[in-house]
């Protein structure tokens, strides 16, 4: 039988073998993945988004009492003064006319489960019904004060802008769950006023902070 040439055989074909992957080896990749690891592109920016924040209207002086939607005389509802401006609120927006601020896709309210009087707290709702019911549009109040990281993921979720009515207390706690606390200009506390607007905006992953007055009733600032 003729002897093979030299230089042939399955000892050439490993070491040929064994050439061909030397450069896949000495950088770390497969041959399914030239890269060495999946392509990824740079992290997209979030969203673009518009938070208008307000505080609850008037609330009343202490030893006095509101008045809740059947005219019964209640400490936890809205002051007179604060009913008005619940009426008025709706001028700040289209379709009326001079309004300063875009429509709110969404209202958020401060309600969640009953407090120690057997029901959600009522200030913020009562603040925006007249508004929602002016615009048509939708009332969310499954989050309480306390939940604002909640709060804060399911209006940066949903359609923009964005309207929030909340507690004073909770504000600051908001702010830093949408990631906008960081802001020139933005107060650390919610200032001793109820006829403000603020307003948060997020282009290309950044925010900007306005704070506006909202001129509704006689007295405002």
């Amino acid at each position: 039988m003729p002897e093979a040439p030299a230089g042939s055989g399955p000892r050439r074909r490993t070491l040929l073998a064994a050439a061909a992957l030397a450069p896949l080896a000495l950088t770390g990749c497969s041959a399914q993945d030239p890269s060495g690891s999946a392509a990824h592109g740079p992290e997209p920016a979030p969203k673009d988004a518009l938070v208008m924040v307000i505080r609850h209207a008037e609330k009343p002086y202490a030893g006095d009492l509101g008045e809740d939607e059947d005219g019964n005389e209640d400490p936890g509802s809205l002051a007179g003064r604060g009913r008005r401006r619940a009426e008025e609120l709706h001028r700040l927006f289209p379709p009326a006319g001079g309004s300063s601020l875009p429509r709110p896709a969404v209202v958020f309210a401060a309600g969640g489960p009953a407090g120690a009087g057997g029901r959600p707290p009522a200030r913020c709702r009562q603040t925006v019904e007249p508004l929602i019911a002016a615009l048509r549009t939708p009332l969310r109040s499954e989050f309480g004060v306390g939940a604002e990281e909640a709060l804060a993921r399911a209006a940066l979720a949903g359609p923009m802008p964005v309207l929030v009515c909340w507690e004073h207390t909770g504000i600051p706690r908001l702010i830093h769950a949408l990631g906008a606390h960081r802001v020139l200009g933005v107060p650390a506390a919610w200032p001793d006023r109820h006829d403000l607007v603020w307003t948060f905006t997020r282009q290309q992953g950044k925010w900007t902070f306005r704070e506006l007055a909202q001129h509704l009733l006689p007295g405002d600032a």
